[in-house]
């Protein structure tokens, strides 16, 4: 199998950039026939390929003897035609420390080998629907400039179908309404760019932190943002705000002197369980009030 063989499929390109063949095999014979694939079996000619082609989504492996899959997927994002691109890591290594390196480095999920077919064609149908959701998004004006995250326009349109999608599938939504505290003290003591600093810091630690693919995090407004937990309960959607809450805390954020400092932010939780009758007006105004009881009991905390 050489490189950029195509197998014409399907109208939407998948890279794989995979050294093993058989590897390459198993996932042709899994994407076939929805799917067009593309085949690298080097890091460097996935990049030449990904640059000429412009694929839908890439599946990368990390072991390969040229370049390792960590150092394509750097160069991938440091590419401005190319970084919005989704890639999910295939790889056979059970590391925590692998994983998060991927996240960090900007890859979308991970499917582990051996490879099962429910899973790989599960997680690549649900990349390419969001990938196609944040082009509309994007298109329509509904992205934060500042964030890279999705706006209040967008939030707004995107509550109302996971409302009615608890509502059809008698499913728990929970939503984390999130303020940065003492945000105007920082702005005056350090300036409104290094706030903006601090605002796309905090928001990339909610994307690390907040990685299912149905999970939706927005821009708010000003320092507020709001994350949609679709099938979540309230229990679980407090751990999660907490594990939030906490990974900010321990984030240090950069300033142009050199030094760095931490921040910290309140969140107020709030669900919509089933068999109970409210509005998705209630359902947010319920995580705002939470909020500013957070706030109002010392900040640095969440309310549920």
């Amino acid at each position: 199998m050489d490189d950029a063989e195509i197998e014409n499929g399907g109208k939407t390109k998948i890279l794989i950039v995979d050294d093993d063949r058989s590897n390459i095999v198993a996932l042709n014979h899994i994407l076939k026939p929805a799917y067009s694939t593309l085949v690298a079996i080097n890091g460097e000619s996935g990049i030449q390929i990904a640059r000429q082609a412009l694929p839908d989504l890439i599946l990368l492996d990390i072991v390969m003897p040229d370049m390792t899959g960590f150092e394509v997927l750097a160069d991938l994002k440091r590419e401005s035609a190319l970084r919005k691109i989704p890639v999910i890591i295939i790889t056979a290594l059970d590391s925590t420390e692998d994983e998060e390196t991927g996240f960090y480095l900007g890859a979308v999920d991970y499917i582990t080998k051996p490879f099962r077919d429910p899973i790989v064609r599960a997680r690549v149908k649900t990349h390419l629907r969001m990938a196609e959701y944040i082009r509309e998004i994007e298109r329509f004006g509904m992205m934060d400039p500042l964030t890279g995250l999705p706006n209040r326009r967008s939030l707004d349109l995107r509550v109302n179908v996971e409302w009615g999608r608890s509502v059809r599938e008698k499913e728990p939504l929970s939503v984390l309404m999130i303020d940065v505290d003492n945000f105007k003290d920082y702005n005056d003591s350090y300036g409104h760019m290094q706030g903006d600093v601090l605002l796309q810091t905090v928001a990339l630690v909610f994307s690390r932190t907040v990685r299912r693919a149905g999970d939706f995090i927005a821009r708010w407004g000003g320092e507020e943002f709001t994350i949609l937990l679709p099938n979540t309960d309230l229990e679980s959607a407090a751990v999660i705000a907490e594990q939030i809450r906490a990974n900010v805390e321990s984030t240090m954020v950069p300033r142009p002197n050199g030094e760095s400092t931490h921040v910290t932010i309140s969140i107020g939780v709030n669900t919509r369980e089933t068999g109970i009758d409210s509005t998705v007006s209630e359902f947010l105004v319920g995580a705002d009030n939470l909020l500013y009881k957070a706030k109002g009991e010392g900040k640095n905390k969440v309310c549920w």
